[in-house]
């Protein structure tokens, strides 16, 4: 509800997996940049909370990081999920409008980012 009208780019991704460190420093650029209407969301497949406070403050992550061990559900929600990272981009109607398995570039997200705004 609280993301009610904004954009979301939801992100799956987990502390040891090296294309997902690739990506993020993209989606904190995006996050600076379009934070008033959108919202990134990093959802970590099976990290605990106490791994993933240092490495967001090593890569200086701006947006919420989720914990996602034990939510198959939601990874199933979206899924199947066979790989990881997987993007998510969700437009102001809540609908899906892309799906990104593998890394993409902040080009990439920028431009379909672009058409929903």
């Amino acid at each position: 509800d609280s993301f009610k009208g904004k954009v979301i780019l939801l992100n799956f991704w987990a502390t040891w997996c090296g294309p997902c460190k690739a990506e993020i420093p993209s989606l904190v650029e995006l996050q600076e940049k379009y934070g008033d209407d959108l919202v990134v969301l990093g959802f970590s497949v099976d990290d605990t909370p106490e791994k993933m406070k240092p490495y967001s403050e090593e890569y200086k992550v701006n947006y919420p990081l989720l914990v996602g061990n034990g939510r198959e559900d939601v990874q199933n929600a979206f899924g199947p999920l066979l790989g990881i990272p997987v993007s998510v981009i969700i437009g102001r109607d809540g609908i899906i409008a892309k799906k990104h398995t593998g890394i993409a570039t902040k080009e990439q997200f920028e431009r379909e980012i672009q058409s929903l705004l």
